[in-house]
Formats: C-alpha cells, structure tokens, sequence
C-alpha cells in the first residue's frame, strides 16, 4: 500500500470523528495497541530529543523499506506514534521525505487540537523520521 492510500485511508477513519474529544479518544485507542519495544531498544541513543513525555524510535530499512518502530509513556503520544508508523513504515526513505505528513495531520484535525509541548514533539518525532530516511537514502 502507497503513502498516498495510507494517507487516504486516514483521512476516511478520522473523517467520521466529529470533535476532538472523539479524535483524542480515537488517538489513544491507536496507542494502547502500539506494539511495546524491547526494554534493549529503549536507549539513550533511541530516545527522540525535544518531546516532553519519553519517546524512543527504532527504524531499520529493509529491502530498500524504512521500518519505523517507536513507543512513548505517554497515552496521546503513543497514539500520535501509531498513527506516524502506520504512515511512514514500509515506505521508502524517497517516499518518506517527499510526503507532507504535517499538512496532513492538520487535515484530519489533530495538529490544531495540540498543545505547545505535544506539538513540538510532533515535530521532534517527524524530523527524527526525516532524518533517519535521510541517511538510509542511497548515496
């Protein structure tokens, strides 16, 4: 499945939730089922800098696809995690970069709806996506 349809298949899902308070709910749902990472992988090195709550990221690429794992001990940031690794995992780093997840995430209403500290995590959490695909890029 493309970004494009992964996208598209967002979209629909938060199409149907029709305040914030549904959309936060709909949000923690995603993150009580994101996967848990190993207690090895919850590094120093992993932790993503600049989110208020924990958050620690692992990508892998394989067969030319970045692999996006991630987990926060935070219900809402959890959910923002699920929702950036159903995104973006499986994808190429091309892909990756050439995708606005941002302007996304204000479309189905939930960028708006942040506060300043979960906003700049947001962003803390993008750019570590970016970064990685980045550097898994051929040279």
């Amino acid at each position: 499945m493309s970004i494009e349809s992964k996208a598209a298949d967002i979209r629909e899902e938060f199409s149907w939730l029709e305040d914030w308070e549904a959309r936060y709910a709909h949000l923690i749902d995603l993150g009580k089922a994101n996967p848990k990472l190993a207690d090895s992988e919850r590094t120093e090195e992993t932790r993503v800098r600049g989110c208020a709550s924990q958050v620690w990221m692992v990508t892998d690429l394989k067969d030319g696809k970045l692999i996006v794992r991630a987990e926060s001990d935070a219900m809402i940031v959890s959910g923002l995690i699920a929702l950036l690794m159903r995104l973006y995992s499986g994808e190429s780093p091309a892909e990756i970069l050439a995708f606005d997840a941002p302007a996304l995430l204000d479309e189905i209403g939930v960028s708006g709806a942040l506060t300043a500290q979960r906003s700049n995590g947001l962003a803390s959490m993008l750019a570590r996506i970016q970064a990685d695909a980045r550097a898994a890029q051929p040279v």
